[in-house]
């Protein structure tokens, strides 16, 4: 077991003045950043600023007790914690206040993130996993406020998992568990439901987590007062403290911002309960003051008074921090010992401006020299054109007056130079061409890869395997066909683990999980609370610490309470760090032509357009599900299977290779051939497109059926554009809302798949009502689209074209 900070703390006095000197050197330098950030955005070198500055000393004290695997989940102040454990330095810091691009000066996003958005970087360059515990961690943080929580709760979970799980491998990831995960938020962010409920799971789970909350007084402008029931978060919190003897509940530690030594002790206590009881931990930092406001968009002189400005100078932190180390002094062997004088400490000062100004200046001229690099690459290729066009010399002009020149004024100039230039064949014209043809495929690389795995092991790259029947194949229902795959999985995989709402101890609702936690044990089978955000949020970690979590959520509809972490966190993760991180989730999950308003909706649409980064895998049966499973488990990409709840009870040939075979993600597959329509459809819709289809046969037309089956991506070899060429309509059927995944699919045949020239009729969408279905099977049947809505609407498109041999229905 590691030793903990209270155990090691046992050092000479030179020791102990050489720490104290570092800390202060770092809280100026980190001071200093803060100050010249906001010159440098103010006189329109950036973009947006917003800083940590008053937060150095807790920051300082928390990085004391963070060791090499641990991990931070944090809030976008944390500066002077991510310069304590050489996650940032001076020249990074500044190269994402102007959003450089390169990876190698700005490491935590390369640019994509506004400043204060600290990362470490898990990945090698080729999408492998570095060996995490030879590093400290810091996840990709987030803006939006408390999003930063549910994935706190899974990165803390993973130690505690991994006292009980090792397999191939698992040493990069832990050391038998002993690793906290860190969370900061601000005080305000505190009202927000992800804090409640990130730390009630906490609670209930019994993690090793620290969460620090910076308190100082005001959400922005609206005071602590007017954002919970009590000004103190921490008598708030009371109810959580633990009792004696009681596995439950976290320990409360309250200390002030500009108390050093009560803040080293406060937080080598939450460390000790953390790491070596595994307890969760809030530390309540308070009296925290913000010298420059919330951030370059406002001044909080408008909504402090003079009294608490006042205030806020007396008791910044480094001023206090100063005074203690002035005012410290201690005999030993009969001789006065002092920390620092002032001169000292005024040298210090002096050294950290430098520090700062020179680290600014080259993240300046590194950032100002990739435009320059760019500006002379170009430039003499559109002045190669003046004699064509007489507006390339105005154009020229102009941008040459810039005073601050940018990537999009140079590819405007280019760009409007071959506009003026159209319909003329030149060597010039065609050498810039080429020159912009070159600089778009890096930028493209800059501003948008990533968003999907671009490894080895990204989900395009996994081979089909199929099924594999014989005469010994036993009819079985769908349910059974999930279950006995996750059995081989869990075999398999010792590194994969399910946990949601009933499916540990009963095998979930429909029994796809039946008997898996007796036989697997309930630290990889595991039942959770009724709390789909952090049902999330525990996938999220786990997966960022090389697990392969399955986060089910129990109902398709349900997963409206994850939304925000899909969009915001889990589809990102890979893009906003430019591949430097990943979270393979599975979010397994049952939905579609269920009965009732609140079982039976089909949110596809709001999933597909909030959550691009996440593959969405729509399996018409379960053995279609179990291949997906088992296609997504030799992937990096993180995913969203939706099961068909209507197909659990339905019987299916059960394959004699469970766990091996699988299907490919964004591979159609034509589930009927025919000549005269192509209907393209998904999931449970699938059965009843069927048997419009069958019945449309009677009545002279033959159609050509396709199930989707993978959404994102999708049909990565355009065979629906080939099946339109050969029948010349197109229909697609959705259960979802107009104009929601109907259109998406139509959008991407016809534009993107250019299916549009086959055409002899108008497309045809056929989606639900746009209100939930209504309860029992007459609401499914008259909100949804039934096999009679189906064959009559693909009739009346063959009656409009031949109403002699289709005559009119009605």
């Amino acid at each position: 077991m590691q030793t903990t900070y209270i155990e090691t703390q046992k050092i000479s006095f030179q020791d102990f003045k050489n720490q104290i000197l570092e800390d202060y050197k770092l809280g100026r330098i980190s001071r200093e950043m803060s100050y010249l950030g906001r010159r440098e955005v103010l006189t329109g070198k950036a973009k947006f600023g917003i800083f940590g500055d008053g937060k150095e000393l807790p920051q300082l004290a928390m990085a004391k007790v963070f060791r090499n695997g641990d991990f931070r989940s944090g809030y976008y102040r944390d500066q002077t914690f991510a310069l304590s454990v050489n996650a940032l330095t001076v020249e990074s810091f500044f190269a994402q206040l102007y959003a450089d691009t390169s990876v190698e000066r700005e490491p935590a996003s390369a640019g994509r993130q506004m400043n204060g958005h600290f990362a470490t970087r898990s990945l090698h360059e080729d999408g492998s996993w570095k060996n995490l515990m030879a590093q400290k961690n810091i996840s990709s943080d987030i803006s939006p406020t408390a999003g930063q929580m549910p994935r706190l709760l899974g990165l803390a979970q993973a130690s505690k998992i991994y006292k009980s799980v090792q397999f191939e491998g698992s040493e990069k990831f832990s050391n038998n568990g002993n690793e906290i995960a860190f969370g900061t938020i601000g005080d305000a962010s505190t009202a927000e439901g992800l804090f409640w409920e990130t730390l009630n799971a906490a609670c209930a789970l019994q993690v090793p987590m620290i969460v620090s909350i910076w308190d100082d007084g005001y959400g922005i402008s609206v005071p602590t007062k007017n954002q919970r029931a009590k000004a103190d978060i921490s008598e708030m919190l009371s109810g959580f403290q633990r009792k004696e003897g009681e596995n439950q509940g976290c320990e409360i530690i309250q200390v002030k911002a500009w108390d050093y030594p009560a803040l080293l002790d406060a937080y080598a206590r939450a460390e000790h309960f953390a790491r070596t009881e595994s307890v969760p931990v809030v530390v309540h930092v308070i009296e925290v003051t913000q010298p420059q406001g919330h951030s370059t968009s406002g001044s909080h002189e408008r909504y402090k008074n003079e009294e608490r400005l006042s205030w806020e100078a007396d008791f910044d932190g480094l001023v206090k921090f100063r005074e203690w180390i002035l005012n410290y002094s201690i005999e030993i062997e009969g001789k006065e010992e002092v920390i620092a004088t002032a001169e000292e400490l005024d040298a210090i000062d002096d050294e950290a401006k430098k520090t700062v100004k020179a680290g600014q200046k080259l993240a300046w001229e590194n950032y100002q020299k990739t435009i320059s690099d760019l500006s002379k690459a170009v430039l003499p290729l559109v002045e190669n054109l003046k004699g064509q066009n007489a507006e390339i010399e105005n154009y020229i002009t102009h941008f040459n007056k810039l005073v601050s020149k940018a990537k999009k004024d140079i590819f405007h100039l280019v760009r409007m130079s071959l506009l003026a230039t159209r319909g003329t064949n030149t060597p010039e014209r065609n050498q810039l061409i080429q020159k912009y043809n070159e600089i778009l495929e890096v930028e493209k690389d800059n501003y948008s890869s990533h968003l999907y795995s671009q490894s080895q092991w990204k989900a395009e790259n996994v081979k089909e395997i199929k099924p594999v029947y014989s005469d010994s194949s036993e009819d079985v229902d769908g349910r059974v066909v999930v279950r006995n795959n996750f059995d081989k999985i869990f075999e398999k995989y010792p590194e994969t683990l399910v946990f949601g709402e009933d499916a540990g101890n009963i095998g979930d609702v429909n029994q796809g999980l039946e008997g898996m936690q007796e036989k697997y044990g309930e630290v990889r089978v595991a039942d959770t609370g009724i709390r789909e955000a952090t049902i999330l949020g525990q996938g999220i970690g786990m997966a960022m610490r090389g697990l392969r979590p399955i986060a089910e959520i129990q109902y398709l509809d349900y997963i409206l309470y994850c939304l925000q972490g899909m969009s915001d966190d889990l589809a990102t993760v890979q893009y906003r760090t430019k591949g430097g991180q990943k979270a393979p989730v599975i979010i397994r999950t049952r939905g579609h032509r269920l009965e009732g308003v609140w079982h039976s909706g089909s949110p596809m649409a709001g999933i597909l357009n909030l959550s691009k980064g996440i593959l969405v895998l729509v399996p018409r049966n379960l053995t279609k599900a179990a291949g997906f499973y088992n296609t997504m488990l030799q992937s990096d990409d993180p995913a969203v299977i939706v099961e068909c709840l209507n197909g659990y009870r339905l019987k299916e040939k059960q394959p004699d290779n469970l766990g091996e075979f699988t299907v490919p993600v964004g591979k159609i597959e034509v589930t009927k051939e025919g000549k005269d329509v192509t209907l393209v459809t998904y999931g449970s819709t699938w059965r009843i497109v069927m048997e419009a289809a069958e019945e449309l046969e009677k009545l002279g037309i033959s159609s050509e059926v396709i199930d989707v089956q993978s959404l994102i991506p999708f049909d990565l070899t355009n065979e629906i554009a080939e099946s339109v060429k050969k029948t010349n309509r197109l229909v697609v059927i959705d259960e979802d809302v107009e104009g929601g995944t109907s259109a998406f699919i139509l959008q991407q045949i016809l534009e993107k798949q250019k299916a549009f020239r086959y055409l002899d009729s108008d497309p045809l969408t056929i989606a639900a009502n746009d209100h939930r279905p209504a309860y029992a099977s007459d609401g499914d049947y008259f909100s949804k689209p039934s096999a009679d809505d189906m064959v009559e609407k693909i009739y009346a498109m063959f009656n409009e074209t031949n109403p002699q041999k289709y005559p009119a229905i009605f």
